[in-house]
């Protein structure tokens, strides 16, 4: 059987690239740009506060890592824990392998690059090593594991910053090996529990975890040899069907680079990513048409089976329920004709006209799977009828606006950006955001955390 935890290992310690090259670059920048502006945006939501309290007494003015870019600082792990909490709070933080791996590498990469004082480079260095161990363990399982009920984001995601920041330390072979299957064990999260305030838990405790794996083996923990790969190990556990690839080698990790193929789809709206290209087609044909949600008789979406298992609340009354609803995804492109931070609030979902369209919303699945992003059908579509008689059907919708495949222009980006950190008036944002958008050429991550000032 393939050693594959000693492979992963073995990359972290001595990845085939000096430096990351220019192309992976951008995509690894747009991933720190994008999670900033959602921290930055989540940084008050009310699991964001609750876990805060809970930590008070390890923040202060002094620390290893700043606190939401602001003057607090914390250990680096529970730094990470707070950020990656609100940088998920919102679901609005880019996608990418099944889940959000900047929401969780992030946060991770820079609370531990600020205790070391690594430069920008290197942080790039280690969040792609983080992403291609993502990219290497999941594109092992031949089914998506929404449906087994575990969320790839926590449960990849501790891994995979386990990686990285065992990259971002230079950790010799065997304490990386150690760190990643000690992850292993601190890896998991519930689909269940999409929709409540735990799941950006999950991208927070996954980023926590895996500075936490590595703190623990730096110490002298160990963790088994073969814990990703054995019969009874982490890749076994987690399988919904137990169709894997434990035999192919793992000889080009950090050769064929899984980033230039999967890259990161970032979020035009703050609502689970498996309601956007639906959102597109409605929106598009409710401007296009000028439709108002009265005129609506019924309206019929197509999506795929997993996509339909993670939206779960079908009449949602509050705002941390309807991001995983496709009736109300659909009722706000009609109602509103968009689907901001504005709409995903208690007050917008209870509306009656609101709830009166989420009732003619109805959902059919297809057994067909996107073979670039295997959680998702093929393609979606919708067909709205219309109480005049007339039928308006999208066609088939490839791809979202801001997927990889259709990827924001950096314009677009930045927009996003400062739309996110608008009423954040304590943060430099602009100088935040400029560092960012430079990432690959910044001297120290304390210059962005503001920790030399």
């Amino acid at each position: 059987m393939l050693e594959l935890t000693s492979a992963l290992a073995r990359f972290c310690s001595t990845p085939p690239f000096s430096t990351v090259p220019n192309d992976a670059a951008a995509i690894v920048s747009s991933g720190f740009v994008d999670t900033a502006a959602t921290l930055i945006a989540g940084r008050s939501e009310p699991v964001v506060n609750i876990v805060r309290e809970y930590l008070a007494d390890r923040i202060g003015a002094h620390g290893e890592a700043t606190v939401l870019f602001g003057t607090t600082r914390a250990r680096a792990a529970d730094a990470a824990l707070i950020n990656g909490t609100a940088a998920h709070a919102l679901d609005y933080d880019d996608v990418a392998l099944g889940g959000h791996p900047s929401t969780v590498l992030v946060p991770a990469v820079l609370a531990e690059g600020e205790t070391l004082g690594a430069t920008g480079a290197v942080l790039i260095r280690g969040y792609l090593i983080g992403y291609e161990v993502w990219a290497e363990l999941i594109g092992r399982d031949a089914d998506p594991h929404h449906v087994k009920g575990w969320h790839p984001t926590a449960v990849f995601g501790a891994v995979a910053a386990a990686a990285a920041v065992a990259a971002l330390r230079r950790l010799p072979f065997e304490i990386a090996r150690h760190a990643i299957a000690l992850a292993g064990s601190m890896a998991g999260g519930l689909v269940a529990n999409f929709g409540t305030m735990t799941k950006p838990f999950h991208a927070g405790r996954a980023a926590s975890a895996g500075i936490e794996a590595v703190r623990l083996a730096l110490r002298g923990m160990t963790a088994a040899p073969d814990a990703m790969e054995h019969h009874a190990g982490f890749l076994s556990a987690i399988s919904p069907h137990g169709r894997l690839d434990l035999e192919r080698p793992a000889d080009r990790l950090g050769y064929d680079l899984r980033i230039r193929e999967s890259g990161l789809s970032v979020k035009q709206y703050p609502i689970c990513y498996a309601t956007h290209r639906v959102i597109d087609g409605v929106i598009d044909a409710a401007r296009r048409e000028n439709l108002h949600p009265e005129q609506v008789a019924a309206v019929h979406a197509q999506i795929g089976k997993t996509q339909a298992s993670m939206l779960r609340n079908h009449a949602p009354q509050t705002g941390l329920e309807a991001k995983f609803s496709l009736e109300f995804a659909v009722a706000s492109s009609l109602v509103a004709q968009e689907v901001g931070l504005a709409q995903l609030n208690d007050a917008f979902v209870r509306r009656p006209e609101v709830q009166a369209t989420m009732k003619k919303v109805s959902t059919a699945t297809v057994d067909t799977t996107c073979p670039i992003e295997p959680m998702f059908a093929f393609a979606d579509r919708v067909r709205i009828e219309l109480k005049d008689g007339r039928a308006i059907d999208t066609g088939e919708i490839r791809f979202a606006r801001g997927n990889a495949k259709l990827p924001l222009t950096s314009d677009e980006l930045k927009r996003k950006f400062f739309d996110c950190v608008q009423s954040a008036h304590e943060v430099d944002a602009e100088r935040i955001y400029r560092q960012l958008a430079g990432l690959d050429s910044l001297a120290s991550v304390r210059e962005l955390t503001g920790a030399h000032r």
